[in-house]
């Protein structure tokens, strides 16, 4: 199965939330093929605004919005 990640940002009300402040100037940086590549990017979003409270860099995981019902996998402990 294709796991897509969306890799998105803006600036947002209340540094403690989500809620970003104007949708019309949200940074929608790419859909990556899987959660490693798009944490890089992630990474090097967040940290150039790493002094701003306000902006705010997230994950979606477009895969379990697409396909919702499918058993999620459990991860072995070692």
């Amino acid at each position: 199965m294709q796991k897509l990640h969306l890799v998105m940002g803006g600036r947002v009300r209340d540094p403690q939330s989500l809620e970003f402040a104007d949708l019309d100037k949200l940074d929608l940086v790419g859909v990556y093929q899987d959660y490693a590549a798009a944490e890089e990017v992630w990474r090097a979003h967040a940290q150039r605004t790493v002094d701003d409270a306000e902006m705010r860099y997230v994950i979606v995981h477009l895969h379990k919005l697409l396909q919702p019902d499918l058993p999620k996998r459990r991860r072995k402990v070692a």
